[in-house]
C-alpha cells in the first residue's frame, strides 16, 4: 500500500514538472514574438511644432526590453515622455524611469526631460500626439496642454 502511494506521488510530481516546463517554454517564445512586432507612432506636423526630438527619443526608448510602448511630445524647451512597462517589470518601475530619463537627458541635455510610467499620463500624451498629428494645435495650445499634464502629474505625486 505504501509503495503504491509513493509511485503515485512520483508520477504526479513528474507530470507537474513536465507541465511547468512546457508552459514556460511557450511563454518565452510568445514574449519574443510580441516584442518584435512593436510599433511606435511617429508624429509629423506641417506647423512649426517640430516633433523630431520626441520621435528620436521614442525610437531610443522602445529598444529597451522592459518597455512595451512609449509616447512622447516636445516643445522647444521640454520633452515629456510616458512609458508602458511590461507587467513583470513593474516591480522595477522607478529604476526603469530613471534609466530612461538619463538616456534621454544624455541625448538632449538642453531640454527639460519628464518621464512618467503613469497610465493617465500615457493616455494624455496619446491624445496630445493625435491632436498634433491632425494639425489641430499651435505652439500656444501645446504649451497649455503641457502645463495641464504637468498639473495632473503633480496632483498624483
Amino acid at each position: 500500500m505504501k509503495n503504491k502511494k509513493t509511485k503515485v506521488k512520483i508520477f504526479l510530481s513528474f507530470l507537474v514538472v513536465i507541465g511547468i516546463g512546457t508552459g514556460c517554454h511557450n511563454n518565452q517564445n510568445q514574449l519574443d514574438e510580441n516584442h518584435k512586432d512593436l510599433n511606435i507612432s511617429q508624429v509629423h506636423t506641417n506647423k512649426p511644432i517640430d516633433q523630431s526630438i520626441a520621435n528620436n527619443a521614442k525610437e531610443k526608448i522602445i529598444i529597451k526590453e522592459e518597455i512595451s510602448d512609449v509616447k512622447a511630445v516636445n516643445t522647444d524647451k521640454e520633452l515629456f515622455t510616458a512609458i508602458k512597462v511590461d507587467n513583470f517589470n513593474r516591480f522595477r518601475l522607478k529604476k526603469i524611469e530613471k534609466e530612461v530619463k538619463s538616456v534621454i537627458e544624455k541625448m538632449y541635455p538642453n531640454l527639460k526631460v519628464i518621464v512618467s510610467s503613469d497610465k493617465k499620463m500615457f493616455w494624455e500624451l496619446e491624445k496630445l500626439e493625435q491632436k498634433l498629428q491632425k494639425d489641430n494645435a499651435n505652439m500656444k495650445d501645446l504649451k497649455k496642454d503641457f502645463n495641464n499634464i504637468k498639473k495632473l502629474m503633480k496632483e498624483q505625486t
